[in-house]
């Protein structure tokens, strides 16, 4: 028997409910897609708008150039912010460069954002749960404004997991708070948090969970999944925060689990003696790869596809007032 043949094995595929994308990526592509329909291109996007290849090289072919510094954009051109999220100087700096801005920022990004400054205002030193070099990262960690002084009792702390917090030393910790990136794994988060509440008791929590409702309900999908499966796909781009934590949501339970960009990715050896495939995307993958990765593996041997039930999202964010009001003017 071929390895080829030996996948044949009447596997099943099971997708996960809810999965793909998320309303804030949704809004961010419109957002680009309006100012390129309205403006003509080129837009320049700072950063990926969105952590998904596919997504991003259609947004490119339609005129979209992608930069990760300012300074490679011309002086009074149109600049759209990722989704991810920008500091207080990089808006500065676009300013200061005459550059028409569109933030397609999510809004519980900006919900952070908010939250820091009200913790700010509040004189606390806040700690930020998170991944070190992620662009979301940065912008959260970036609100704090470049005119002010050196002064520790505005200091920001960025914490990845519960050692971080044992080697972390703060000013005062009885004025300390901290908030989240909203696309962890939440069993992570809650590990770093509970370490928090440990050290430092008297520490202030967000008013509401940062973690977003969609990077929730898509973990909470996938752990359902792979209750029933023996091996687990998520569909998502490497540098996508939200589909490595779906992966390892399902590796956590003790499920063989891969990441695959796109079905050309995907190895016939994964489904050698496989029962039941389960199969989801993370927040920034469209489902176009999700249906390629499908009949990927059904040509691999894999049979019928069981789709679960799951909570059913009907989350629309608005686009930006000054996006909306120049598109009337054209």
């Amino acid at each position: 028997m071929t390895q080829t043949e030996q996948t044949t094995t009447n596997a099943d595929i099971v997708l996960a409910n809810p999965r793909g994308f998320c309303a804030g990526v949704d809004r961010a592509i419109i957002i680009v897609e309006q100012a390129l329909e309205k403006f003509g291109a080129p837009i320049y996007v700072r950063n990926e708008v969105v952590h998904n290849k596919f997504v991003v090289d259609q947004l490119r072919n339609k005129g979209a150039i992608f930069v990760n510094e300012l300074d490679k954009i011309p002086t009074g051109s149109t600049v759209i912010f990722s989704a991810h999220g920008v500091s207080k100087a990089v808006r500065a700096e676009a300013q200061a460069r005459g550059l028409t801005a569109y933030d397609a920022t999510c809004p519980l990004v900006t919900k952070v954002h908010i939250e820091v400054a009200k913790m700010r205002n509040a004189g606390l030193e806040i700690i930020m749960i998170g991944h070190k070099g992620h662009p979301e990262v940065e912008g959260t960690m970036g609100q704090v404004d470049a005119d002010e002084p050196e002064d520790t009792s505005l200091a920001m702390y960025l914490v990845e997991t519960p050692e971080d917090v044992a080697a972390l030393t703060v000013s005062n910790p009885d004025k300390l708070a901290y908030v989240t990136q909203t696309t962890l794994s939440m069993d992570d988060a809650t590990a770093v948090i509970n370490a928090l509440k440990a050290k430092f008791p008297n520490i202030h929590a967000p008013k509401s969970d940062d973690i977003c409702y969609a990077t929730q309900n898509r973990q909470d999908a996938v752990k359902i999944m792979a209750k029933d499966c023996d091996l687990v796909i998520i569909v998502g781009s490497p540098n996508s925060s939200n589909s490595n934590r779906l992966r390892e949501v399902a590796k956590n339970q003790g499920i063989e689990a891969y990441m695959v960009d796109n079905a050309s990715y995907l190895k016939p050896e994964w489904l050698i003696g496989k029962k039941k495939i389960g199969v989801s995307a993370g927040a920034s993958a469209p489902e176009v790869l999700v249906k390629e990765v499908i009949s990927a593996l059904q040509s691999m041997g894999a049979n019928q596809v069981q789709e679960i039930q799951g909570v059913v999202e009907n989350v629309v964010f608005q686009l930006p007032k000054n996006l909306t009001q120049a598109a009337k003017k054209n």
